[in-house]
């Protein structure tokens, strides 16, 4: 091996494979130093050395050049099976780290791919050098995938597992959502239409140019943008807003499609009373509160949904609750409750400094205060565990109970029977059977045709 074919050699395994060729040559010179060594021995200090313009491998036993004869039988011996070893684990972790290298820095990015396999719920797809893994609990809900089929995801984790990389790929994770906008949208992905902020099936947008309009931008002719992106999540429905910096007006556009009649800020708590009609309670929570929950998110503060004659009962409550504190006037408890804390746990959390800021109450007082609030708060969420163990309990109490067969109804007979054995013996005397006389006839029902 001279150098002009140590170089096509670094050459093919920096263009096929992705490495860099002096990581390449320095597995050249661990293959060549393996195997000097095994035609030496370990008794001597042996060095080996490639140059990188030239490819010309110099081999030093005890600090001596060895002669080009000798070194010319060392390089033949890279053949064998522990110089090839040597060689063979050094590009492959060379590849690897490659492949880490560009894969980590495609985290949160859009990859597509085939599926080739499934192992469990989980799917394997093609990537092209490698595979890449969707776990089942990275798949939309009641979503399936076929082999062959190609599908998009982002990269969610990348991690080395011995020799291979392990890619994590997830079709749920909000960056999904965020790709496909750049992907379907050249606004959005140009920067001329801003993605302020992002939950999953709600999307809220802003763009600095009035003349554009960001919601409609998005939507697309007759719904054409949104309608690929809704096909890539499922069905999925999305809801775009036009974001505000304002809550007061934020905060209705991220409960769409549910009407908002006001909106009220407790900045204290970080959070936010919804107030709706009752006929649109149950739109502004969702499916499983998955609406107020996204709209939450959404906004960046806690949203309590309720109507106003639930305000008004929670309001009477709070108070007739806080004025039974130690320390806290009724005129305070009206302010706390005003400021949002409508229960113990939320009287619980607040700083004794904020309190008494508020109250103008001894610091005493306040850390009393909150110290009884905390111990409530404790004692109504003990109450409440139990109460649903108890309701828990009954549950399986009452699936697991067989069912109660139907009373008979006793007869006339029957009641006078039990009435005093003479009785009983003159009832049996006197309706004893007759074999002399005729058997009645069956019964038969008759039922009246309506038809003429």
């Amino acid at each position: 091996m001279n150098g002009a074919d140590v170089l096509r050699f670094v050459d093919a395994l920096h263009r096929d494979r992705n490495i860099d060729k002096t990581i390449v040559v320095e597995a050249l010179e661990q293959a060549i130093l393996s195997a000097a060594k095994k035609h030496f021995g370990e008794d001597f200090q042996i060095t080996a050395s490639i140059d990188p313009v030239t490819g010309n491998p110099t081999v030093k036993c005890d600090n001596k050049d060895i002669e080009p004869d000798m070194l010319g039988e060392i390089l033949g011996r890279i053949s064998s099976q522990t110089a090839k070893q040597v060689l063979m684990q050094r590009i492959r972790e060379a590849e690897r780290d490659s492949i880490f290298d560009e894969y980590e820095e495609l985290k949160g990015q859009l990859v597509s791919g085939a599926v080739t396999r499934f192992e469990g719920g989980s799917a394997l797809v093609t990537l092209g050098k490698i595979d890449g893994f969707l776990p089942k609990s990275e798949q939309i809900p009641g979503e399936s995938h076929r082999i062959g089929e190609r599908i998009r995801a982002v990269v969610i984790e990348v991690r080395k597992s011995g020799s291979r990389v392990k890619i994590i790929l997830s079709r749920t994770h909000p960056d999904l959502v965020l790709r496909l906008f750049e992907t379907e949208i050249p606004e959005v992905a140009e920067r001329i239409i801003e993605v302020r902020s992002l939950a999953r099936s709600k999307v809220a947008v802003s763009c600095l140019d009035s003349k554009i309009d960001s919601v409609g931008a998005c939507v697309g002719v007759r719904g054409a943008r949104i309608k690929n992106i809704v096909d890539e999540l499922a069905g999925e429905r999305i809801d775009i807003v036009r974001w505000n910096d304002s809550l007061q007006v934020l905060v209705p556009n991220a409960m769409q499609p549910s009407e908002v009649e006001d909106v009220i800020l407790c900045p204290m708590l970080g959070r936010v009373i919804v107030l709706v009609r009752e006929d649109q309670l149950s739109l502004a929570i969702g499916k499983r509160g998955q609406n107020v929950r996204l709209a939450s998110k959404l906004v960046g503060w806690d949203i309590e949904v309720m109507t106003r004659d639930e305000l008004n009962e929670q309001l009477e409550k709070s108070v007739a609750a806080f004025s039974q504190v130690p320390h806290i006037t009724e005129e305070l408890a009206e302010s706390l409750v005003s400021q949002g804390f409508f229960s113990f746990y939320d009287l619980s959390v607040i700083e004794p400094d904020q309190l008494q800021e508020m109250s103008g109450l001894a610091p005493e007082e306040c850390e009393e205060i909150v110290a009884h609030a905390d111990d409530e708060s404790e004692k109504q969420e003990q109450e409440e565990t139990r109460r649903k163990a108890e309701m828990k309990l009954q549950r399986e109490i009452d699936s697991r109970a067989p069912a109660a067969p139907h009373a008979a109804t006793p007869t006339p007979v029957d009641a006078a029977l039990v009435e005093s054995p003479e009785t009983a013996v003159s009832t049996e005397l006197e309706t004893a059977p007759n074999t002399e006389t005729e058997p009645e006839p069956p019964v038969s029902v008759v039922t009246e045709s309506t038809a003429e």
